[in-house]
């Protein structure tokens, strides 16, 4: 029993979440940032304009409140006895607790495993978006160069950073990705209030059909859930920080959500408000590409743009890395190395990195798998299993919160990929692969 326990303490010393448990408070308000403010920030604006203002400004604050009390919820329940050495440090291991040793495992890993990689992909995507039109804009009399190459030139840096071996270990690249989203997205309503109301500006009915605004609606629905799936990596932050019975680790995890949140609302609001208020309907789908001018303005917000996503990507892909290795070393048998870590990681990031060239439409696919997915796993998931385990009184202030939450949820869960599907289906009109 005792070998057992300590070849268990060796895998967990050796697995990139629980391998440094010193992290302070500061560590989970930028990681958290990281996590949640992604470049999914820049499309709040055209979200806003399928949606029209009230509905539009409602369902961002609905989506803030919600998010940040099923934050609270996670964070709670990572550690039911606070110094007792039981931590709940993986997603799937709370789903586990909650709902049984494999239907937990059946629940939880296929939707966190959707979005960790579909959020990798989307960035893989991003990351070359970035830099093709930094490109552009430095050279706009050069060749044109394809998009594959730049996205290629994004997974590169990727390759080297998946090495490093711990959370803990990413926590510069987190920072610095967490001050490059604040910065593109002050960037990005400063300059929309100073360009102003255009000329010529509507904020009525963006489509010309009935169909039209019923399907941007739900599309927007889907575009506000992606800009909140930032859930799936909490309790995995919350790992890492060191933890006693007169300190418990969700008293720093909660200090750093409590300024994560407050700079997801610095973020978020003033560029949907803002953006939507100087374009209305004619705003782009990235706000970026409606602001044009000045030249180095655009650079600068691309060159932040590409140095969060490349943060993002990490925080993202090292909860992957932790259950891929764990699988191979726990179960699969596989001793732990150095070559074991080189290959399962490489392989991670080719994978990302092909399916990232192959399909130019996977925004769209996105949005309609990750209806699914980041609805349940951010909205209303740790609040059914908050019911499960601590079983509110009915109809008391808890009980009702997590019902109006999972209603919420759900409806996001059902309406967002028919928006999507549409999107799908006229993206695909001019599909072309390694575009």
């Amino acid at each position: 029993m005792a070998k057992e326990m300590e070849t268990k303490r060796n895998i967990n010393d050796w697995l990139p979440i629980t391998k440094s448990r010193n992290a302070k408070w500061w560590y989970s308000a930028f990681h958290n940032v990281t996590a949640v403010v992604g470049a999914g920030v820049l499309g709040f604006p055209y979200a806003m304009s399928e949606l029209g203002w009230g509905p539009g400004i409602v369902i961002l604050l609905l989506s803030w409140i919600c998010t940040f009390y099923t934050a609270w919820q996670m964070i709670e329940m990572h550690e039911p006895e606070p110094g007792k050495g039981k931590r709940f440090d993986r997603y799937h291991e709370l789903g586990q607790h909650a709902f049984g040793e494999k239907l937990g495992l059946w629940i939880v890993v296929p939707q966190q495993l959707m979005v960790e990689v579909g959020v990798n992909i989307v960035y893989m995507i991003t990351g070359g978006n970035s830099l093709m039109k930094i490109y552009q804009t430095v050279c706009g009399d050069c060749k044109p160069i394809r998009r594959t190459y730049f996205i290629m030139m994004f997974s590169c840096v990727q390759f080297l950073l998946s090495h490093l071996p711990s959370f803990n270990s990413i926590t510069g690249v987190s920072l610095a990705a967490a001050v490059m989203s604040l910065s593109y997205s002050t960037i990005a309503w400063i300059a929309s209030l100073h360009r102003g109301v255009q000329p010529g500006v509507q904020y009525g009915s963006k489509f010309s059909s009935d169909a039209g605004n019923i399907f941007g609606f739900f599309s927007a629905l889907g575009t506000i859930a992606f800009g909140y799936a930032g859930h799936n990596v909490v309790l995995e932050i919350q790992a890492t920080i060191p933890s006693t019975p007169e300190k418990p680790s969700k008293i720093a995890m909660w200090k750093g959500m409590i300024v994560a949140y407050i700079v997801v609302a610095l973020c978020y609001f003033p560029v949907a408000i803002f953006g939507y208020w100087a374009f209305g309907n004619n705003v782009d789908d990235n706000i970026l590409l409606s602001l044009e001018r000045p030249r180095w303005l655009i650079i600068a917000a691309n060159i932040f743009v590409f140095v969060h996503v490349t943060g993002s990507y990490q925080v993202f892909a090292v909860p992957v890395f932790d259950m891929l290795e764990s699988f191979l070393v726990k179960r699969m048998k596989f001793e732990p190395s150095r070559l074991l870590r080189f290959i399962t990681r490489n392989a991670y990031v080719f994978l990302t990195l092909l399916l990232a060239v192959t399909f130019p439409f996977f925004g769209g696919l996105l949005g309609f798998f990750g209806g699914f997915v980041f609805a349940p796993t951010t909205y209303f998931l740790p609040c059914v299993m908050w019911l499960v385990i601590y079983k509110p009184k009915r109809f008391s202030l808890s009980w009702c919160a997590n019902w109006i939450c999972i209603a919420f949820g759900v409806l996001l869960m059902v309406l967002a990929p028919i928006g999507a599907l549409r999107q799908i289906i006229l993206e695909a009109k001019d599909y072309k692969f390694f575009s």
